[in-house]
């Protein structure tokens, strides 16, 4: 009886883990139930004494939100530092500044996005000391920031900037002719937002009394108007300025604010250019030297200027030139005695270098083939800078550390995959971020000085163990030697893979310049859904073609003048090489992309039309003549210069190749990659006698995302990926199941 008890327990058992090892990931399960959301550290801030950072926590009970303060040394929570069920204004916040003596918190609320960086909201000062709370303005505003006294609050309205002094509670206004499509001071407009990735045009110097701005004159700048749908009678149109390659910029400006003399003064380099761009400003350790970052309009050219506000004199420190473009970037750095960091692809890879502050190089601190990807900062105390970088291999991210004279670096981080520091103020800890293809995010608090464990602060281990639950399978990376390189590609095969048999392949990829898809880190929702369809018996395949980034800049700038020709060719090689493999059927391989991605999957269809059978292209980009100046001419040059560069690898002008099946996605209300885009695709499509597929979203933008839309356009793509490639899987599946009832009968 005994005996009988024991194996019935292990049947028990064994049944329990075969059942749980099969359990299906449903398309709810990834954009509906929230079944796979890692958990996080939101909005986290090193204190200014090093020794203890903040967090911005939100309670689902009380539907409320706080800034709570925690211990490096402890990691126990120290305070709440303010909490919204004390505050009868404010029932959430959703976002916090601090003032650089952290005794005043800047609280956002109602914030609502404009595009995909900005937000108007309503905005609060919380006094630590006192405890007491005052609204900042009774409008809807952009882009607070405290002056480095606490004492003002500078922000945006209505294409204009004002200044708050919190002591008198007092508004005054800086700027006066700020207009809605015609005039905006010192918040950008809507090509340097998204291409330049910044929003505040603004910045105040170290003695809070002076603040330089970014005056942008979009008056001849071409508008673009999209039609909102909404719920009423008639739609509306959002209009709005949109210069096109090769159309009319933004002519841009810089303006010094002077709070004693209450002026703004222009200032004046000591050079003419024409048609340019001034992507960064910041003021240097001396309250009247503004370093200000001007550019050609091929972007080619990169020149920092230290501006005297004293007497408006202007010194050209650095002038970088490539013969592609340049990457502009966050991570200049001054020192006490104003010499610089400054990070540069000039020796064919990304590396931080020091200058001294006329501009003079003192020396390369990295050097190699391999990526600086992150810059972390410099620690004065110990002469060390920190950054992170792929010198790990080019799918992986590691933390480093190194002297200022490039000597004795150190790697902080140990475990394979992608590591991201988050550094204390004082450069004595870090809490590291880290990631791979097999374990979700865990941070821990980790020595600065020597990269080791101090302590776990969170991890994913509740979804670790909910995924075990799941029939999935492991994303396999390796390398792929296409047109004569080595190629970083990952493949997921269905969990009972069987090399004998042959299955349909549906390949991803991105392909933009300087991206990457292939990274040794944790699941997005596109991969659940990559599991998903391994479930259903596909192979899912990704490679990062020619002009991706991490690789150097020879490898990334290949596709310069010419986007879509080498990236293509290296798609639909990779496609038919896939093919030859045994287990592959090469009868069945399609591709699909989003946005860059999409203009890559329409191009592969259609050139690659002896390879793919089918292809889906999510908000794609037809022709480059659609797309906007920045971006398009960093890699392109005007159309007017590169005519045949636009159109030879524009989709819109090969749709007479195209033989498999399309489907094409675009949300209405994309100011990014405009419909345009789609229905002039469409039209042509339509005028060459092609069948296609299509949906359109309404109101929906660049993302497509909002109540069920996601949902509801993965269950569409899957729909078609199985009636276009899975006919063979359906009569698999059926086949099968006959089998079991013959068995079972």
């Amino acid at each position: 009886m005994k005996y009988l008890k024991i194996s019935f327990c292990v049947c028990l058992f064994l049944s329990t883990i075969l059942t749980a090892q099969t359990k299906k990931i449903t398309l709810e399960d990834i954009w509906s139930n929230g079944t796979f959301r890692t958990e996080g550290m939101d909005v986290l801030h090193s204190m200014a004494n090093g020794q203890q950072y903040s967090v911005l926590n939100f309670d689902r009970a009380t539907r409320s939100t706080s800034i709570d303060i925690y211990d490096y040394k402890t990691l126990k929570k120290v305070e709440t530092l303010v909490s919204s069920t004390n505050l009868d204004d404010v029932p959430y916040f959703t976002d916090y500044t601090f003032s650089t003596d952290e005794n005043k918190v800047i609280l956002a609320t109602n914030e609502k996005s404009i595009y995909r960086r900005s937000s108007l909201g309503n905005y609060y000062v919380y006094n630590v000391n006192t405890q007491s709370l005052s609204l900042i303005s009774e409008e809807k505003i952009q882009e607070p920031t405290f002056s480095p006294n606490g004492k003002y609050v500078a922000y945006g309205f209505d294409n204009n900037l004002y200044v708050k002094d919190l002591d008198a509670d007092k508004i005054s206004q800086i700027t006066f002719d700020g207009k809605k499509n015609e005039i905006i001071n010192g918040i950008t407009d809507w090509v340097y937002e998204e291409e330049f990735a910044f929003v505040r045009a603004f910045d105040w110097n170290v003695d809070s009394d002076k603040i330089a701005f970014i005056r942008f004159d979009e008056t001849n700048v071409p508008e673009f108007s999209m039609d909102v749908y909404g719920e009423g009678l008639y739609q509306t149109q959002q209009v709005f300025k949109y210069p096109k390659a090769g159309e009319a910029n933004s002519v841009v400006s810089l303006h010094i604010y002077d709070l004693k003399s209450k002026k703004a003064d222009e200032v004046k380099v000591d050079k003419a250019y024409n048609d340019f761009y001034i992507p960064r400003i910041e003021w240097t350790n001396n309250p009247d030297v503004l370093s200000a970052q001007y550019m050609n309009r091929h972007q080619s050219e990169l020149d920092l200027w230290m501006i005297n506000a004293k007497n408006n004199t202007s010194n050209l420190v650095l002038a970088e030139k490539d013969k592609a473009y340049i990457d502009v970037t966050d991570n200049l750095t001054f020192l006490k005695d104003n010499s610089f960091i400054w990070t540069s692809e000039k020796d064919g890879f990304n590396h931080i270098y020091h200058y001294n502050k006329d501009g003079k190089l003192i020396n390369q601190i990295t050097k190699g083939n391999w990526e600086v990807t992150n810059y972390y900062g410099y620690d004065e105390k110990n002469n060390t800078i920190f950054y992170q970088s792929v010198e790990n291999g080019s799918i992986n991210r590691d933390v480093y550390s190194i002297k200022l004279n490039g000597r004795n670096k150190t790697r902080l981080t140990k475990s394979e995959g992608t590591n991201n520091a988050a550094f204390s103020a004082d450069f004595s800890y870090f809490i590291n971020t880290f990631s791979s293809a097999t374990t979700p995010p865990e941070y821990t608090l980790n020595s600065a000085s020597s990269g080791n464990l101090i302590k776990s602060i969170k991890d994913n281990d509740v979804l670790s163990q909910s995924l075990s639950d799941y029939k999935t399978s492991k994303k396999e990376f390796s390398t792929i030697h296409v047109n004569g390189n080595d190629l970083n590609m990952w493949m997921i095969k269905p969990a009972d893979f069987d090399e004998s048999k042959q299955y349909p392949l549906f390949m991803y990829q991105y392909s933009g310049p300087g991206s990457q898809q292939v990274a040794n880190q944790w699941n997005s929702a596109n991969d659940y859904w990559f599991q998903y369809l391994a479930q259903q018996g596909y192979i899912i395949a990704c490679v990062d073609g020619r002009g991706t980034g991490f690789k150097g800049a020879e490898f990334k700038k290949v596709t310069q003048n010419e986007l879509g020709k080498y990236e293509v060719e290296d798609q639909i090689q990779a496609g038919k090489q896939l093919g030859e493999l045994p287990y592959i059927d090469a009868s069945r391989i399609g591709i699909w992309g989003w946005s860059y991605g999409g203009f890559m999957s329409s191009n592969v269809l259609f050139k690659g039309n002896d390879v793919f059978k089918m292809a889906i292209a999510v908000a794609p980009v037809s022709s480059w003549r659609f797309y906007d100046s920045i971006y398009t001419e960093r890699y392109m040059a005007t159309p007017q210069e590169n005519a045949s560069g636009y159109d030879d690898n524009s989709p819109i002008n090969h749709v007479d190749k195209l033989k498999g099946d399309f489907l094409l996605v675009h949300g209405s209300a994309d100011d990014n990659v405009h419909l345009q885009n789609t229905m002039r695709l469409a039209e042509a499509l339509i005028q060459a006698d092609k069948q296609f597929d299509w949906a359109i979203y309404p109101d929906k933008n660049h993302g497509i995302y909002g109540g069920n839309t996601r949902l509801h356009l993965y269950k569409k793509m899957t729909h078609f990926i199985n009636e276009k490639l899975g006919d063979k899987i359906e009569k698999q599946e059926e086949s099968k199941q006959k089998e079991e009832v013959k068995i079972k009968g």
